[in-house]
């Protein structure tokens, strides 16, 4: 066996901010941990501008550098970080095997903090227009919109409650559907029917992001009728679904029916020594401190784990 084989006693995949705080939590607790992320610190928490609800900030933080600081806390208490791609993993062995664009990795317990993906709209410019007039959370980015203008994309339940957040907020709030119904529930409709500052547009679609140095408005198509018609908007949120990121743990993980990796509270999968934090665990709310506090608890039972495999 090579050094770069050795056994850690947890791999965390993906450092985001549930993967970073297992990864800190594991390490102070005595853990040789080693943290793989794709991209860099902090997921797609690092493509967030401003970030202010998240505790200890009062003036707020850029995503970015909130994930730097993740990740050098962690690496204070001696957390291993490596850049890398995961390609596949073998997980069911009492040692299991993470494979890289960095080589194979071993480790006795696996944290799995891949997070999800919003669906995007798919339209040019769309991913250069985000933080800048695109987004995908109110929760996280609203507050940016007070007094404004801004356009909601979709028409299920998470669509309608970030219409509400935004009527708080927004001056209008234009909710953009290409039925001419919503699919939300009736619990979550209510807010909208009580805000007197939310406007329809049925049958409608998304056709083209209108910029200047950032978004000034939105082309609509009527899905009926194919007629085109441009709508001034300050913003726009998207909200038409996320894909969590398990293809590398489909056939290993119990997965629920939307493919998010079921595990509840105590972060515990169907595999012994495995644990899913953050956005890819199915839960009710997203939201980095939520991820935190599954990071937490992730470290915890892996430190429960552990105790037991070594009595053995």
């Amino acid at each position: 066996m090579s050094a770069e084989q050795k056994i850690y006693d947890m791999i965390v995949i993906g450092g985001g901010p549930g993967g970073f705080t297992a990864a800190m939590y594991g390490a102070r607790s005595g853990m040789d941990v080693l943290v793989l992320e794709r991209l860099s610190a902090g997921g797609q928490m690092a493509l967030t501008h401003q970030i202010d609800n998240y505790p200890g900030f009062e003036n707020g933080i850029d995503g970015f550098e909130l994930g730097q600081k993740m990740q050098q806390g962690a690496q204070r208490f001696g957390v291993r970080t490596i850049f890398a791609e995961v390609r596949s993993l073998n997980l069911k062995p009492q040692i299991k095997t993470v494979n890289t664009s960095e080589g194979s990795f071993c480790g006795k317990t696996i944290v799995f903090s891949t997070g999800a993906e919003p669906r995007t709209l798919g339209l040019a410019a769309e991913k250069e227009l985000t933080g800048r007039g695109v987004h995908y959370c109110a929760a996280c980015d609203g507050m940016f919109y007070r007094g404004k203008t801004v356009v909601v994309v979709g028409g299920g339940n998470s669509a309608a409650g970030e219409a509400s957040v935004l009527s708080k907020l927004a001056k209008k709030v234009i909710l953009v559907h290409r039925r001419d119904t919503l699919r939300a529930d009736k619990a979550s409709i209510q807010p909208l029917e009580n805000a007197d500052n939310v406007e329809y547009d049925w049958n409608s679609a998304v056709v083209e992001l209108i910029r200047e140095e950032r978004l000034t408005g939105v082309r609509l198509r009527n899905v009926n009728t194919g007629e085109e018609r441009v709508v001034e908007c300050d913003g726009v949120f998207v909200s038409i679904g996320r894909e969590p990121t398990t293809a590398l743990v489909q056939g290993q993980l119990t997965l629920d029916q939307r493919g998010y990796v079921a595990a509840d509270e105590t972060t515990c999968t169907n595999i012994p020594g495995v644990y899913a934090v953050g956005d890819v665990r199915a839960k009710a709310v997203r939201q980095i401190v939520t991820a935190v506090a599954d990071g937490a608890a992730a470290a915890h039972f892996a430190q429960e784990y552990l105790a037991g495999i070594e009595k053995m």
